[in-house]
C-alpha cells in the first residue's frame, strides 16, 4: 500500500489547534442537504470565507449539491490536520495543499490526487483553455519529472499571484513625480528613489528577512539577463555563477544598496512588519505580491498604490515576475463523489464566479478575460500575469543549500557586508561542493 510521505519540516507533532475549526454556515443560514449530495471542502482561508460559504449557497440553490465548506486556520494548523489526513484515509472531496511541490508530489503518489487531464480536455480544452497558462503549471507535473509522478493537470487554481513592485501615489506626487508615470528602467528607479528620499521617505521595503523574496527579485533580474534557458543550465551546473551574467544580476543589488534604495532594516524584516510600515506610508516602494493589495486596504483604506513591473536592465530578454496559482485545490482520488466535486471546481472557476471573488476578496482570478471587470487596484497585478514565469516549474531545480548560499549572500551584498563578486565566488564554490556531494552519492549508489 503506498502512504504518503512529507518532508520533515512540514509533518510536525501534532500541537494542539489554535484554529477556526470546522466553520460551515452560520445556523440561521444552515442547510438540510441531502447527504448523498453533499460534498465537504477543507481551506484555510479566512479572508475568502464569506464568499466562498455564499458562492456555495448559490451553486446549492443551481444544482442540489452542496459544497459544505469548512475552514481551519492558521495555515500551519490546516497544514497539520491534511497530512494527518492523509495518514489515515479521510481526506474530504475537495482540500488544498500547502508545502514545496515535493509534498504536492507525496500526496499525488499515495493515490490522494485525482488526475484532471480527461476533464480539463472536454469540449476542445475549454476548461484547460480558461486559465493563465502559469496558473497550470503551478499545478502540473512535467513528463520526466524528478518526483516520478505521472504527468498530468492534479489540481484547480482559483486565484493567481505575482511578485512585483508597488508604488505609493501620493509619496510620488509629493516628491513631484508622476504617479501616471512610474520608472521603468533601473536608472528612472534609482532616479525616483532619489526624488522620494528627498521628500523625507524611505526607498524600497521588502520582507528580506525572508529569503524567498530576494532571491524572488534578483531572479528576476537574471530572467532579463540571460532568460530562462541559461538560467536553467546554471542550475544543471552548466553555467557557473561567476559567469558575466551573474556577476551583473549581484552588481545591481550592489548598485541599489549603495545608492540607498532599501528601507533601513530591510534584511531584518519580516514581510509581515514590511506590509505593515509600507501602509503606513514611509516607504514609496514596496516589493510584494498581489495579496499585498488587500492587506494594505485593510490597514490603510485611503492609501493610493500603482503596480509596476521589476525595472529593465537588460534589452537581451523580456522582463519577468515571479507567479502561478495562488490557492488552488485538488479533488480526492479516493472519494465516491469526486464527479459531483470536479463538477464544483469546474463552476466556480467560470469567469462569472472569478470575478466575483476578484471584487470581494482582492484577488486575482485564475482565469483569462477578467481584466475590465476587476477592482483597478488588481489590474497591474492582473495586467502582469503575461510577464509570469517560476523557478518551481523550470525542469531542473537549483539544490537547497545552493539557494541558501545565494540568498545569504544577496543579503550581505545589502548590508555591505561583501561584494557582487565576492557573493558570486562564495555560491560558485558552495554549487561546485554540492555538485561533487550529488556526483559521489551516485556513485555509490551505481555500484
Amino acid at each position: 500500500m503506498k502512504r504518503l510521505i512529507i518532508s520533515a519540516g512540514i509533518f510536525m507533532s501534532f500541537l494542539p489547534f489554535l484554529l477556526i475549526s470546522g466553520c460551515s454556515l452560520s445556523p440561521k443560514n444552515k442547510i438540510n442537504a441531502d447527504p448523498s449530495k453533499t460534498v465537504v471542502m477543507w481551506h484555510w482561508l479566512t479572508d475568502k470565507e464569506d464568499a466562498l460559504n455564499e458562492l456555495a449557497r448559490e451553486y446549492y440553490e443551481k444544482t442540489g449539491v452542496y459544497v459544505k465548506m469548512e475552514v481551519f486556520a492558521p495555515s500551519e494548523a490546516y497544514n497539520q490536520k491534511i497530512i494527518a489526513s492523509a495518514q489515515t484515509n479521510t481526506l474530504p472531496e475537495i482540500y488544498g495543499i500547502l508545502g514545496s511541490k515535493r509534498d504536492f508530489a507525496n500526496f499525488v503518489k499515495a493515490g490522494h490526487v485525482l488526475k484532471l487531464d480527461s476533464y480539463m480536455e472536454k469540449n476542445n480544452q475549454e476548461w484547460k483553455g480558461r486559465f493563465f497558462p502559469e496558473a497550470l503549471k503551478s499545478v502540473s507535473f512535467v513528463s520526466g519529472n524528478e518526483f516520478g509522478v505521472e504527468s498530468g493537470i492534479y489540481g484547480v487554481p482559483i486565484d493567481v499571484i505575482n511578485i512585483q513592485y508597488i508604488y505609493n501615489k501620493k509619496i510620488f506626487r509629493e516628491a513631484g513625480l508622476d504617479p501616471q508615470n512610474p520608472p521603468q528602467t533601473l536608472d528612472e528607479f534609482l532616479a525616483a528613489v532619489e526624488a522620494v528620499k528627498k521628500a523625507g521617505y524611505q526607498g524600497l521595503v521588502s520582507g528580506f528577512s525572508e529569503p524567498w523574496l530576494i532571491d524572488c527579485m534578483a531572479s528576476n533580474f537574471a530572467w532579463n539577463i540571460m532568460g530562462e534557458e541559461k538560467m536553467i543550465a546554471t542550475y544543471r551546473g552548466d553555467v557557473p555563477y561567476t559567469d558575466p551574467d551573474w556577476i551583473k544580476v549581484f552588481s545591481i543589488i550592489e548598485r541599489m544598496a549603495r545608492a540607498g534604495v532599501f528601507a533601513s532594516g530591510v534584511v531584518i524584516k519580516s514581510n509581515k512588519d514590511a506590509e505593515l510600515e509600507f501602509a503606513l506610508e514611509k516607504d514609496a516602494f514596496a516589493f510584494n505580491g498581489s495579496w499585498a493589495v488587500h492587506v494594505y486596504k485593510d490597514m490603510n483604506p485611503e492609501i493610493e498604490i500603482g503596480i509596476i513591473l521589476p525595472p529593465k536592465v537588460s534589452n537581451a530578454n523580456p522582463r519577468g515576475v515571479w507567479g502561478g496559482a495562488g490557492t488552488w485545490f485538488a479533488v480526492n482520488a479516493k472519494s465516491d463523489k469526486s464527479q459531483m466535486a470536479v463538477e464544483f471546481l469546474n463552476w466556480l472557476t467560470q469567469k462569472e464566479q472569478q470575478v466575483r471573488l476578484a471584487k470581494e476578496t482582492l484577488s486575482i482570478p485564475a482565469v483569462r478575460g477578467c481584466l475590465e471587470s476587476v477592482p483597478e487596484e488588481l489590474k497591474g497585478f492582473l495586467s502582469g500575469m503575461k510577464y509570469v514565469y517560476h523557478p518551481r516549474n523550470f525542469p531542473v531545480q537549483e539544490d537547497s543549500v545552493v539557494v541558501e548560499a545565494f540568498d545569504k549572500g544577496l543579503q550581505s551584498i545589502i548590508t555591505g557586508e561583501k561584494t557582487a563578486k565576492q557573493v558570486a565566488e562564495e555560491v560558485q564554490k558552495v554549487k561546485a561542493r554540492q555538485m561533487e556531494k550529488k556526483r559521489q552519492k551516485q556513485n555509490n549508489t551505481a555500484s
